[in-house]
């Protein structure tokens, strides 16, 4: 087992002193409890209502209906301003050159 040295708030020191002797425990031993529980919350998968994934759905469409939409000309200021870099590993260059033709086709077909 390790050891780690905190330096807590008064406060926080005397809530903590207090919630472990409202369970019987040392300071140490809640402490410990309290860590674990929440390291294991975060791995932990929550359960989601129906309601609550409604009002995600929701709030996800008024977010998208908000943002817009951007012309091709908007698209393609953008496109030019990027970063270039290089491609991934797994893009063989004959499979960039077929995205670029792709690319090129899609402006040809839309007027650009």
């Amino acid at each position: 087992m390790s050891q780690l040295v905190l330096e807590l708030p008064t406060t926080l020191h005397h809530q903590l002193e207090t919630l472990a002797q409202s369970e019987g425990v040392s300071l140490g031993q809640y402490v410990m409890f309290a860590l674990t529980r929440q390291a294991t919350q975060a791995y932990t998968v929550q359960a989601v209502t129906e309601n609550e994934i409604a009002q995600q759905k929701s709030a996800f469409s008024a977010l998208l209906q908000n943002l817009g939409q951007a012309s091709f000309a908007e698209i393609e200021q953008i496109m030019r301003e990027r970063e270039t870099v290089a491609p991934e590993s797994g893009l063989t260059p004959e499979i960039v050159q077929r995205l670029r033709e792709r690319i090129a086709n899609q402006k040809r077909q839309n007027g650009n």
